[in-house]
C-alpha cells in the first residue's frame, strides 16, 4: 500500500508540474489521453505507453453538473481549446482519448459526455467511472477510492485489483460553496474563490465541515457489509488539510489522501485510454 502511494504522489508531482508550468516531457510511442468533464475544471491528460505523464492542461468551466452536461456547445469548445493547446505543445495531432463519468449515471448522460469529447476532435476509446480511473493512478488492488468532485461523491470498492461495487451521490464541492455563501451572505462566485484560499482554510474549514461529515455518512452507507482496510479520497474538493481526518474519524476507517488530489482522477482516465 505504501510503495503504491509513493509511486503514485510521483506521478502527479511530475503531472502537476506539467500542467503548471505548461510544459511537457519528452516520450516515445503511442500518446494516450484522457478528458475530465468535471463540475469546476476540465482537464486533459496525455501520457505515454508506460502511462508515464507527459503533458496536460485545465479549463475552469462550469459546462456539467452533477456528471451531466449543461452546456453542451460551451463544453465542446473548451475541450477543443485544452486540445489545440496540448498539440501546438507537442507538435503532434491527439487522435484517440478516454473519457469518465460518475458511477452509476444514466445511459444518455453517458452517451452525452462521450459525444462532447469526440466533438471535440477525439475518438473516445473508452469510458471509465471516475474512482476507478483513480484508482490506477495510486495502483490500487484492495480497498476503496473516494472521489469528491464538484458535484458528487463517488466510490469503488476493489478486490485483488477489479472493482467490486461502485456508487454515488450528489454532494461534492459545489455544496460546499452553497453553505459558506450561506454563511458569509456573499455571492456563490465570492464564496468559491474564498473556499479556494489556503491562507483562510482555518476559518472556512469549521464552516464546510458539515458538508464533508455527510460526505463521510454517505461513503459509510456503501461501505456496509464490504471488508475495506483502507480508504483513499482524490477530488478537487477534498484539498483540505484536515478532510481526510474527518473521514477517518466518522467513518473508523485509515483514510489516506495522495498529492494533489485534483489530478488523480484526470491521469488515471489517460491512463485508461486505449491505443
Amino acid at each position: 500500500m505504501e510503495y503504491d502511494l509513493l509511486k503514485c504522489n510521483e506521478l502527479l508531482s511530475e503531472f502537476a508540474r506539467l500542467v503548471r508550468n505548461k510544459t511537457f516531457n519528452a516520450y516515445e510511442g503511442k500518446l494516450k489521453c484522457g478528458v475530465d468533464l468535471g463540475t469546476a475544471n476540465i482537464v486533459l491528460s496525455v501520457v505515454d505507453e508506460h502511462n508515464r505523464p507527459v503533458a496536460g492542461a485545465t479549463y475552469h468551466s462550469t459546462v456539467v453538473r452533477d456528471g451531466i452536461v449543461v452546456d453542451y456547445i460551451g463544453a465542446c469548445k473548451a475541450v477543443e481549446i485544452l486540445k489545440h493547446q496540448i498539440e501546438q505543445m507537442l507538435g503532434v495531432t491527439l487522435q484517440k482519448a478516454a473519457t469518465a463519468i460518475p458511477p452509476g449515471i444514466i445511459d444518455g448522460n453517458r452517451k452525452a459526455i462521450a459525444n462532447v469529447v469526440e466533438a471535440a476532435g477525439f475518438q473516445v476509446t473508452n469510458v471509465v467511472d471516475e474512482p476507478t480511473a483513480a484508482a490506477t493512478v495510486i495502483g490500487l488492488q484492495d480497498g476503496a477510492v473516494v472521489d469528491v468532485g464538484g458535484g458528487t461523491t463517488g466510490i469503488s470498492i476493489l478486490k485483488k485489483g477489479k472493482v467490486i461495487y461502485t456508487n454515488d451521490e450528489a454532494t461534492g464541492g459545489t455544496h460546499m460553496t452553497l453553505v459558506l455563501a450561506g454563511f458569509n451572505k456573499s455571492t456563490i462566485e465570492e464564496a468559491e474563490a474564498l473556499k479556494k484560499d489556503l491562507v483562510q482554510e482555518g476559518d472556512i474549514f469549521p464552516v464546510v465541515k458539515p458538508v464533508v461529515e455527510k460526505m463521510a455518512s454517505i461513503i459509510k452507507n456503501y461501505l456496509s457489509g464490504f471488508h475495506v482496510n483502507r480508504i483513499y479520497v482524490v477530488g478537487g474538493a477534498s484539498c483540505f488539510s484536515d478532510f481526510e481526518k474527518v473521514f477517518e474519524n466518522f467513518i473508523g476507517i485509515p483514510t489516506v489522501k495522495p498529492v494533489e488530489p485534483l489530478l488523480v482522477t484526470p491521469l488515471g482516465i489517460a491512463m485508461n485510454s486505449i491505443i
